[in-house]
């Protein structure tokens, strides 16, 4: 082995990643820099980051329904959940309180995987950011929810499946709610 072999290799590494920084543009594999205030990367659907909860038509008709499974899956505990009563103290199947911890959130997606009723997803949102360490990145249920529209935006495959999904559970619903035909005399 000649000495300084490896300077010279590492060197070469270089040179190379410096030459094909100008002529290669950054889709055919060019190193690059994104200027990122004024320049963005494209945002892949598959991208989580925190979490937010989906409604359908409007605000107070949320998916969730409170079961707390996400609540304890959550590895980090930075889901809190009240369920919300009725005038008689009966539990009303929607959230009081909802609220997730974003300081504490490890973006790991569990919530999401573990909800049976498709009602918490991994948003594509990444620039949170709070003046106070503490309450300012506590999000409460009205932070929180956004419309199935946005999250067909958001993740259109998962979303039209999901759409699908509960589409076909809501007709199967109803055919089992109505009466089923009397049989013509013949």
């Amino acid at each position: 082995m000649t000495f300084g072999w490896g300077v010279f290799k590492g060197m070469m590494v270089t040179l190379k990643n410096f030459v094909t920084s100008y002529a290669c543009k950054r889709d055919n594999g060019g190193i690059f820099t994104v200027q990122y205030p004024e320049e963005r990367e494209k945002e892949f659907e598959n991208f989580r980051n925190f979490p937010f909860l989906v409604y359908d038509g409007t605000p107070d008709k949320v998916r969730c329904v409170a079961c707390g499974i996400c609540e304890r899956e959550c590895p980090t505990k930075c889901i809190h959940i009240e369920m919300e009563t009725d005038a008689a103290g009966k539990p009303a199947r929607k959230p009081a309180v909802f609220d997730i911890d974003y300081g504490l959130c490890m973006n790991c997606g569990l919530c999401e995987e573990v909800c049976p009723f498709d009602s918490i997803f991994m948003d594509c949102a990444f620039e949170v950011a709070a003046a106070e360490r503490l309450d300012g990145l506590v999000f409460h249920k009205k932070a929180l929810l956004k419309s199935n529209e946005y999250f067909r935006k958001v993740r259109p495959a998962l979303a039209s499946a999901i759409d699908q999904k509960r589409k076909a559970a809501e007709e199967k619903k109803k055919a089992q709610a109505q009466p089923p035909e009397a049989p013509k005399p013949q």
